[in-house]
């Protein structure tokens, strides 16, 4: 090998070595914000659930082992917990996936940019409002005398009925979807929109010229090519209807029947807050994670995403 060749080899390895030093440096604060605020109080979470441990007790901890975990399991309050927050999760997140692919295939058929840029910020704008003011919207309308009765008699021509919207056990479940739904719509539908503004248009003419029509295009083309972002919004949806908390807890603080809304987060919060058994509360909350944990792999498996080339 040449000296000059040599050089040039030695030259190109110190660039490398000055650009993964930039990179260690620029990763590293984003590495101790996650250690400190995430996976510190997973950690935490894990030790403190082996212990009998109260909040406010002058007394030290005692040392459980597997008993808050094995009380959990045998407990009926927790068990129902984990169906509240199976038919909240299931009954809410997959109509909003589907709705929001939706809407954002409609956004994107709208060729006007002002229209376009209306619709969006109408969607979008009830995810910028705190979980507290959209409970509160939400607990006025579905109120014996709010719009929710008002608008279902009108539709269904029987007025004076109260549909019992925060009374009934049924009822109180689909209200809490329903909220939940309206708040969080938007949000996804931007994230399709950004998946679909991906994909290049050349592909659809290309399929006009051979013959597709549009039910053909959106099964052949944009289905398989915004495979990522369904992935994805799946994903982060299903996440953010395990976790719900701040409608439950907003509509039991109204009035409503708490045990068919009891998700896990408001037991989590019952038990480690009001009854003060901070131990047994840390359980249930590394529970709710290997749950969520589980439910993100079965998705990566199931969809087997992969990189999309054009």
């Amino acid at each position: 090998m040449k000296p000059n060749s040599l050089t040039h080899k030695r030259k190109y390895i110190g660039i490398e070595r000055i650009q993964a030093r930039w990179g260690i440096a620029f990763v590293i604060p984003a590495i101790l914000f996650f250690s400190l605020f995430s996976f510190y109080p997973i950690l935490n979470a894990l030790y403190t659930s082996l212990f009998d441990k109260r909040v406010l007790s002058l007394l030290p901890p005692t040392f459980m082992g597997l008993g808050n975990y094995i009380y959990l399991f045998k407990s009926a309050d927790f068990w129902n917990s984990v169906r509240a927050t199976f038919v909240f999760t299931f009954g809410t997140f997959m109509p909003m996936v589907v709705v929001s692919l939706a809407f954002a295939v409609f956004l994107s058929l709208v060729k006007n940019k002002k229209v376009r840029g209306m619709f969006q910020i109408a969607y979008y704008t009830p995810a910028v409002i705190s979980s507290v003011v959209a409970a509160a919207i939400w607990l006025l309308i579905f109120d014996p005398r709010g719009l929710g009765n008002q608008w279902v008699n009108f539709i269904l021509n029987t007025p004076g009925v109260d549909n019992k919207w925060l009374a009934d056990a049924t009822m109180v479940q689909l209200s809490t979807m329903i909220v939940y739904f309206w708040k969080y719509i938007g949000y996804f539908i931007i994230l399709f929109v950004t998946g679909l503004s991906t994909i290049p248009s050349s592909i659809y003419e290309a399929a006009t010229i051979d013959g597709a029509n549009p039910w053909q295009s959106f099964w052949r083309i944009t289905m398989p090519l915004l495979k990522p972002t369904v992935v994805l919004v799946s994903i982060m949806a299903m996440l953010q209807c395990l976790k719900t908390f701040g409608t439950q807890y907003l509509f039991v603080q109204g009035g409503a029947p708490r045990a068919p809304i009891n998700v896990i987060t408001l037991n989590i919060y019952t038990t480690g807050i009001r009854n003060q058994r901070i131990g047994r509360a840390s359980a249930m909350s590394i529970i709710l994670f290997i749950i969520m944990l589980i439910f993100t792999w079965v998705q990566f498996r199931t969809s087997k995403s992969e990189e999309v080339e054009y």
